[in-house]
């Protein structure tokens, strides 16, 4: 799961595999969540209406040319998405145009093999889990340095929590070791081999896993291992003896170098990196997939306050954007001709976390359920994003959405997020707490508070929710503070537990039991603010492991119903989407899981 930085994403920046159906182009298929609206500030309702139509919406044949300018709403400092500190939504957005996945995430929430990597990628054992990848015998480098079973590896080494291990805690700078955002399926793979010189790869697992469609891509693509493997003085393309400092060294380099340094694999490479303005990516000739890019130039415009993109798209200084959506900007689009629009709701949801690492929040269980049973979800959602979005529902699980199968909701009765000041405040009498509704003290006697409300700066959306939860607490006798995140520093606070509470959204990929482990188990990638639940960690385990979708959803329910108990996670809604692209540029649309719209940006281009 992908942390949502602006609007994991991405779903923070970090993150992470959490880097999240809807009618029509506003990204869903098979039923879809009532929660889509299509329209066109020139035309009514756009054609990308029709029912069903989520991964074909606004398709059309392209002509060669053009520059199209896409907005990125937050600068980019880290470079590799499998990073905790790397692992957002812009990066992800970024990234994907220039290094290969196996498997892409759909606008329908399904994923779809990328036949320009492996021609195959198939199960071939249940005892044990065995997979088999047929790389593409063209797929390679830009510097001509073939594709091989050794990225794989690479990437496995990489990414299992094991042969690379995270840095040790007394590395506050986190430059030591590899911190992957999640170590998901890879922690359960036994070995990873190349055969067929290597264009064969088998994954042979020691536990199974039943999302290991998301491995090695589904938003995390391949990094070249010989980059890796030269500069760290490794042998090139013997990737399974590198030392653990060596891969290290690999991936501080990926972390902090933007890929225009290095050599890619897209139908466009990144021509330049200007930090906090823009990335240029061109046509690479060297693209051997079957889609080549149409577009002479494509630029990724940094924007991070929300307000201006509006304005620069009416201005033509850009041609796409896809911000969070609020309600004044919302009518700013509607009102730029020749713009075609979509309002959706996706996998990414907006929540509040508390740091557990704060002494106070960590021990007190009964403060932590008063303070999600003092918030109002309605109320948060009256006054923000139901403005513009009057099919917003509060959200009652933190591992699906509303139209996935396997949605419970397990947060409503328990109080959670319903405003009941009077049950927030019985809890803290019940458990000895004095002063409560002037200056709330703990049975000891010691001062709650005051505790920050963490945002990204220039999100008015979020900005308003710190502030509802500011007055809400504050009739509980705690008081708020509300301090703003620049807009490149959200990883670094998150990793850092540099906040008492915080707003933000993740952007899902469409496997919960992965997701679920990167967030929610002890030590793992996205699990920011410390929580540990032995009997959570227990069940989410299975659920990883279980093939049988209606089981797994199951446990994870169960999970998910224990976590709610320890108020660690108050989810709040399933964030609407908002993207609006001229109306002649055509094969553009919203993506909303943790790829985002570029999942297919080979296809973008004029229309014919």
């Amino acid at each position: 799961m992908r942390v949502h930085s602006s609007a994991l994403t991405k779903g923070l920046t970090l993150a992470a595999g959490l880097t999240l159906v809807l009618t029509a182009c506003s990204g869903g298929g098979g039923g879809g969540n009532g929660s889509s609206h299509k329209g066109s500030a020139a035309a009514g309702l756009s054609s990308c209406a029709t029912q069903g139509k989520a991964n074909t919406c606004n398709a059309a044949a392209t002509k060669t040319g053009g520059t199209f300018t896409y907005v990125l709403e937050k600068n980019i400092q880290q470079w590799l998405v499998q990073d905790s500190n790397g692992n957002s939504f812009e990066n992800g957005e970024a990234i994907s145009v220039v290094l290969p996945q196996v498997f892409v995430p759909l606008p329908d929430f399904s994923v779809t093999l990328n036949t320009d990597l492996v021609t195959s990628a198939t199960q071939t054992s249940t005892s044990p889990q065995t997979f088999v990848y047929k790389i593409n015998p063209k797929a390679s480098w830009n510097d001509g340095t073939p594709i091989t079973a050794d990225d794989f590896v690479y990437y496995w080494r990489t990414n299992n929590g094991k042969d690379c291990p995270p840095p040790p805690a007394s590395d506050s700078t986190q430059t030591k070791g590899c911190l992957p955002q999640s170590t998901a399926g890879y922690d359960r793979v036994k070995s990873v081999t190349g055969s067929d010189g290597g264009k064969t790869v088998t994954v042979v697992m020691n536990k199974p896993f039943a999302d290991w469609k998301q491995l090695f891509g589904a938003g995390y693509p391949l990094y070249p291992a010989h980059v890796a493997e030269k500069l760290s003085g490794a042998k090139v393309g013997d990737a399974a003896h590198m030392t653990a400092a060596q891969m290290a060294q690999g991936w501080q380099y990926f972390l902090k170098t933007p890929p225009s340094k290095y050599p890619t694999a897209g139908p466009y490479k990144m021509q330049d990196w200007t930090d906090n303005d823009h990335a240029t990516f061109v046509p690479d000739p060297k693209w051997w997939g079957a889609h080549k890019a149409s577009l002479q130039r494509l630029i990724f415009k940094v924007i991070t306050d929300a307000t201006q993109e509006p304005t620069a798209l009416r201005n033509n200084e850009v041609q796409g954007i896809y911000p969070q959506p609020e309600v004044d900007l919302v009518n700013q689009i509607k009102a730029i001709p020749n713009v075609t629009y979509t309002i959706g709701a996706g996998l990414t949801w907006e929540h509040f976390d508390l740091n557990l690492h704060n002494p106070v929040i960590g021990k007190y269980l009964a403060l932590r359920k008063a303070m999600f049973t003092a918030i109002s979800v309605k109320d948060i959602m009256a006054k923000t994003v139901g403005q513009f979005d009057p099919d917003v529902k509060p959200l009652g699980s933190h591992n699906y959405v509303p139209a996935q199968s396997g949605y419970q909701d397990v947060v409503t009765g328990t109080g959670q997020g319903s405003g009941d000041l009077a049950k927030a405040k019985q809890y803290l009498t019940d458990a000895k707490f004095t002063g409560i509704g002037t200056a709330l003290k703990t049975p000891d006697g010691k001062a709650v508070g005051p505790f920050n409300c963490r945002y990204t700066t220039g999100n008015q959306i979020r900005q308003s929710e710190c502030q509802i939860l500011q007055s809400a607490l504050a009739s509980l006798g705690v008081k708020v503070t509300i301090k703003p995140i620049g807009a490149a520093d959200l990883g670094t606070v998150l990793t850092g537990h540099q906040y008492d509470i915080i707003v933000f959204a993740w952007v899902g990929s469409p496997f919960p039991g992965a997701n679920a482990q990167q967030n929610w188990t002890t030590g793992g990638g996205g699990n920011y603010g410390g929580y540990s639940n032995k009997e959570v960690d227990k069940l989410i385990g299975q659920a990883v492991g279980e093939v049988d979708s209606g089981k797994a959803a199951s446990l994870l329910n169960q999970a998910d119903a224990l976590m709610v108990k320890d108020a660690y996670v108050l989810p709040l809604y399933q964030k609407p989407t908002i993207l609006a692209v001229q109306t002649r540029w055509v094969n553009m649309r919203d993506n909303a899981t943790n790829v985002g719209p570029p999942y297919n940006v080979a296809e973008w281009g004029l229309k014919k």
